[in-house]
């Protein structure tokens, strides 16, 4: 299995004020910040609203994603339905049917071997990191076999890898609970998750587990704190909460539910109203006459205040409701989601960056990236918008895991990773990106060949571009049958005349490699392409020889008949431009006479059509049947036929005498349609999605190559039917901009 690296996702690392657990149970997990690299903090205007996390800061721990970096497995006995399980993953370390499969063996086979559970469960997550449920059965496992500080670690790493899964956090409060006496611990620990995911309009599940706890504690100071933090941001059942809060408003005196700090400023302002700054006219009043607030006074602002914060969090719920009532599925799962989910995604992060406040723009994305963490568009918005934020450090962070967790199998990734390290400046990392497509993830890619000659030509490094091209044509040549290496060759003299201006080399490429390999519809047509935007001399007896070699049929000729009648279409047409009468006479008569008799063929079957038409209308005269009362009867029968268009309602011999134009072939696209990076802005709004175009004016003649999609989750596109047009619809733009712009 291909070696993996982790990164965490941002803000882990959390203040030193606020104590883990355990001091015993969670030396470990401090240990590690002794490794910490890159750390990003928050400002002081991107401190997390919920909980006392304060100065949370950013960081890449040293058990990145929550996988065991360093973790020796001793190799023990395994059945054979492990080794086959094993042997599956090993070859495809995205198959996620058989890692659950391999699990399950597992467990079943070595449910008290903590080795085998730790070795299959570390592998496992740290291909999927999102599967908090996997987490949470992992975590029983070393709590049933090991303990309670091997538990604690899992968690750590869970909470690491999944930091804005409301359900890992209360899995891990939970634990907790049920394993610490010492209530500032478990407090503690709510805090510190609601910092991530209590603004999360999911998560009172998490909010009722904390309410729960202080309700057996019977802390209701700490409750009514609880129910005050709820009320800053909307969540699910938002009405439930204020009516709880009235009813524990209405149960307890107010001494027992007011914070010590709001104590602290009615006393202050009691001083200040009664008097007591030592002026004359205070002391002049007899004590006893001052007007202080009675107590059911004071309960009503109590609410009051309260009831302020809620009716603004309503207010802001109604602008989300109808995004989240279009989350179906908020959780990580290898199925793809649908279209409209995917769009509503898109809509809502639209609207939380239109609120400009940065807290909720990270979470937002955090929290999409959990559901649509196998959809590259959603990671490159992300990396985007960090930058444009100003936040390079946390567009690098996206960057890296999703390049290499999330979606690094697949290229579109990499290819946006490598022209985003160029414009910030890291070239090495552009052209490993580069060569990790071309050499590793998807052999043989035009496009990452393509763009990284052309990177290299950007700075300044022209001998270097053309290495990449003539190592891969040697790298091609080398196979016994290559389908790359034409389009390889064609895009080779191209880059070698358009940007290096050496003609006689672009001719060299193109000539040499009719030698080695079998004529191609590729090669001749850029032959042909470079002769026409080339000074002359034409080399025309050269085209012409190699044209009619290539559409002349015979036994070694595979060539499909729509190929060399398109070829010869696009001699005569540059024969028309160059060519001389003579030589366009013998073409245009080889032409016709390889390609006419089809056609002809066609007309006569027409033909033959209309005299079957012509018979039954004469039949019908020589019966007696007048024709006027037949087509009366015929738009009695099809009343549409009334109110159609004349134009278009002729259905005589004549209408079938002229053939309609062929439409022109159509080629699939590489990629299913997504979402532009034109809709995100910034620097990348040219960044487009892969197409093979025409070398010049000509339509491609190769079908371009399609992206491997990554087998967890391949995005699938519903196909609606299409509406009746009334005109030709305009072309719509590719996803990224072809190899032949320039």
């Amino acid at each position: 299995m291909e070696e993996i690296q982790h990164v965490p996702a941002p803000p882990v690392e959390y203040d030193s004020s606020q104590p883990q657990l355990s001091e015993e149970n969670l030396k470990s997990n401090t240990d590690t910040s002794e490794n910490m690299a890159g750390v990003a903090p928050y400002t002081a205007d991107q401190n997390p609203v919920n909980g006392n996390s304060a100065e949370i800061q950013t960081s890449y721990q040293s058990t990145e994603n929550g996988a065991a970096l360093e973790q020796p497995y001793v190799d023990g006995v395994y059945s054979v339905e492990e080794e086959r399980l094993w042997n599956l993953v090993k070859a495809n370390c995205l198959d996620f049917n058989s890692w659950t499969a391999l699990i399950d063996e597992t467990e079943r086979v070595a449910a008290t071997d903590i080795m085998k559970i730790r070795k299959v469960y570390d592998a496992f997550l740290a291909e999927f990191p999102l599967c908090f449920g996997y987490w949470k059965k992992y975590a029983d496992h070393e709590g049933r076999l090991s303990g309670v500080e091997k538990t604690v670690e899992v968690y750590e790493r869970a909470v690491l890898a999944v930091t804005y899964s409301v359900e890992i956090w209360v899995n891990y409060c939970q634990f907790a609970i049920q394993t610490y006496d010492d209530p500032d611990i478990i407090r503690r620990l709510f805090e510190r998750g609601l910092a991530y995911v209590g603004t999360d309009y999911r998560s009172d599940l998490l909010w009722d587990e904390y309410i729960r706890y202080e309700e057996s504690q019977q802390a209701w100071k700490n409750l009514a704190i609880i129910y005050t933090k709820i009320f800053e941001h909307p969540i699910q059942q938002f009405d439930r909460y204020f009516n709880c809060f009235k009813e524990l408003a209405a149960s307890h005196p107010l001494s027992e539910l007011k914070s010590p700090e709001e104590t602290a400023g009615e006393s202050v302002q009691t001083k200040s109203e009664t008097g007591t700054n030592g002026t004359d006219e205070s002391s002049t009043k007899p004590p006893g006459t001052e007007s202080l607030p009675s107590e059911s006074e004071e309960l009503e602002k109590f609410i009051a205040i309260r009831e302020e914060m809620f009716k603004k969090a309503k207010e802001f719920e109604y602008k989300i409701i109808g995004f989240e009532s279009g989350v179906r599925r908020p959780y990580f799962h290898v199925k793809p989601l649908d279209e409209p989910e995917l769009d509503n995604w898109h809509g809502y992060l639209d609207f939380i960056e239109k609120e400009a406040d940065f807290n909720k723009v990270l979470k937002m994305y955090e929290r999409c990236l959990i559901a649509c963490a196998n959809y590259p568009e959603f990671w490159i918005r992300y990396v985007i918008h960090m930058e444009d934020s100003g936040n390079l450090e946390l567009a690098n962070n996206a960057l890296a895991r999703a390049t290499q967790v999330f979606v690094k199998k697949q290229p579109e990734i990499h290819l946006f990773g490598a022209r985003f390290k160029e414009q910030i400046g890291d070239i090495e990392g552009a052209r490993a990106e580069y060569q990790l497509i071309y050499t590793d993830i998807s052999p043989g890619l035009l496009e990452a060949i393509v763009k990284h000659a052309n990177m290299e030509y950007r700075l300044g490094e022209k001998e270097s571009a053309f290495g990449i091209y003539e190592k891969e044509i040697a790298v091609e040549q080398a196979k016994e049958q290559s389908q790359l290496l034409p389009m390889l060759i064609v895009q080779y003299s191209r880059f070698l005349y358009l940007v290096d201006g050496n003609l006689e080399k672009a001719r060299e490429i193109l000539s040499g490699s009719i030698e080695q390999m079998q004529l191609s519809k590729p090669i001749i047509e850029a032959i042909i392409h470079l002769e026409s935007i080339s000074p002359s001399p034409k080399r025309i007896d050269l085209l012409n020889s190699l044209v009619e070699k290539f559409i002349t049929p015979n036994e070694e000729n595979p060539n499909s008949s729509t190929e060399r009648e398109d070829l010869s279409c696009i001699f005569l047409e540059f024969l028309d431009l160059f060519g001389d009468l003579e030589t366009i006479k013998k073409a245009t008569k080889k032409h016709n006479i390889l390609f006419s008799r089809q056609r002809s063929v066609l007309s006569t079957r027409k033909r033959s059509s209309d005299d079957s038409f012509s018979s039954d209308r004469a039949k019908r005269l020589k019966t007696g049947v007048d024709q006027s009362q037949t087509q009366a009867q015929v738009q009695s029968t099809y009343p549409a036929v009334q109110t159609q268009d004349p134009a278009q309602a002729q259905w005589t011999a004549g209408a079938y005498a002229q053939k309609a134009p062929a439409p022109a072939p159509t080629y699939p696209a590489t990629y299913p349609p997504q979402a532009g990076y034109a809709a995100y802005g910034g620097a990348y709004a040219g960044y487009n999605q892969p197409a093979t175009q025409a070398y010049g004016a000509y339509p491609t003649s190769y079908a371009p190559q399609a992206y491997p999609t990554q087998s967890v989750a391949p995005v699938t596109v519903p196909v609606t039917p299409a509406a009746p047009v009334q005109s030709t619809p305009a072309v719509q733009p590719p996803y990224y901009g072809g190899y032949y712009t320039t």
